[in-house]
């Protein structure tokens, strides 16, 4: 198998685009994608694309044909796949690049991910998230995400003490990273009061616990290492690409505290990069709820389960602590295009990695992480990238 590079990043603005489409919002990210490598809609061999339930949100299906179609790309008649895995579409687009250069059946792969969402009514853009939960055993009797989430929170603050403060500052701490994020959905600061404050969602989140119903795009580059140089004078190295699942109904896990796919998706990673925890300087994580966070930074081992409440009020993941988490603003406040999410993440890590985000920018960054979850953790991909 070959090594991996991303040599090519584009990514939109996120939040309610009225005035874009999902093609135009697509054919905008992948074009900085491709100025950014240098690179025509010729070279490129291969196209995934992330992207969750456009049926659903814009009444359209057969997106690998329309994204390659949009973009130039139907002349060439490349392969143009869709890849959905609900929330983690975009990371296991990301995922299925990387295996498709590394096998050596293509050299130049665009990986993307994109979602518009903000063209239904809020029921059912609700409704439509539900569907990445188990239809028929959580949907159909009534569980909604923040629900599903707000049952995890419960057994945390239960089990390890995770108090309602603690939660409110993963929104806190991503609010700020978010105001100095010109491509975020929400980019004011807020406090601890402000979210305990807002309305009550499901119980014991409230508002500014959740993300939100987001418009985006994003799409990266990817070639082989040893040809990495053609393209940019600044490669980022794919060390790690790993996928893992589990059930996708919460009431048939081993643990509501615990996403066993993060904590295997995680060591595969860890194993295939030859590295440690310690190794990494920045990540993104998954943070649909503020819950989510905070789990996801113990699963991952960066802290000791039920310490992920107390390192994050102790500003152990804000910029300059010990391991910065979500610089973008991640879900809560950069905004959650499903689809689009988890190539946002590798977005946000390259530039990361390349010391080009100013006042964001983690100092001597050289190591990052990437964690996608779909639903309620039925699927996580992991990705760890290197300067």
């Amino acid at each position: 198998m070959r090594q991996v590079a991303i040599v090519g990043t584009g990514c939109t603005k996120f939040g309610e685009m009225w005035g874009k489409s999902l093609r135009n919002l697509f054919i905008e990210a992948g074009l900085v994608a491709l100025e950014g490598a240098g690179i025509g809609g010729a070279d490129v061999e291969a196209l995934y694309g992330g992207n969750m339930s456009s049926g659903r949100f814009i009444e359209q299906e057969h997106i690998g044909s329309l994204l390659a179609d949009h973009s130039g790309l139907s002349a060439t008649h490349i392969p143009s796949t869709r890849v959905e895995a609900a929330c983690a579409s975009g990371g296991l687009a990301l995922r299925s690049g990387i295996i498709a250069v590394a096998s050596g059946y293509h050299d130049i792969v665009v990986a993307a991910g994109i979602e518009k969402m903000t063209d239904v009514g809020i029921g059912s853009s609700i409704d439509a998230l539900a569907s990445a939960a188990d239809r028929e055993w959580e949907a159909t009797v009534g569980a909604t995400f923040p629900g599903l989430y707000a049952m995890m929170a419960r057994a945390h603050m239960q089990e390890y003490g995770t108090t309602r403060e603690q939660l409110a500052h993963v929104a806190v701490k991503n609010h700020y990273h978010g105001s100095l994020n010109p491509r975020a959905q929400f980019r004011n600061k807020i406090t601890i009061d402000t979210v305990i404050n807002s309305p009550l969602v499901a119980d014991p989140l409230r508002l500014y616990d959740c993300s939100p119903i987001t418009d985006g795009a994003a799409a990266v580059v990817l070639v082989p290492a040893e040809r990495a140089r053609e393209f940019t004078d600044t490669p980022i190295y794919v060390k790690a690409a790993a996928q893992a699942s589990d059930t996708i109904a919460l009431h048939d896990r081993r643990s509501l505290t615990t996403i066993d796919a993060t904590v295997v998706a995680a060591e595969r990673a860890f194993k295939m990069a030859g590295l440690n925890r310690s190794d990494i300087d920045v990540a993104e994580v998954h943070d649909c709820f503020t819950i989510a966070e905070i789990m996801a930074i113990e699963d991952l081992g960066f802290f000791e389960k039920g310490q992920g409440g107390p390192a994050t009020l102790d500003g152990e993941t804000a910029i300059g602590g010990k391991v910065v988490i979500n610089t973008s603003g991640g879900l809560k406040a950069c905004g959650h295009p499903v689809g689009a999410t988890g190539i946002k993440q590798a977005v946000e890590i390259v530039e990361q990695l390349r010391g080009e985000l100013g006042k964001r920018q983690v100092d001597a960054a050289e190591v990052g992480l990437t964690h996608n979850v779909g639903g309620t953790g039925g699927t996580a991909v992991v990705h760890i990238l290197a300067r």
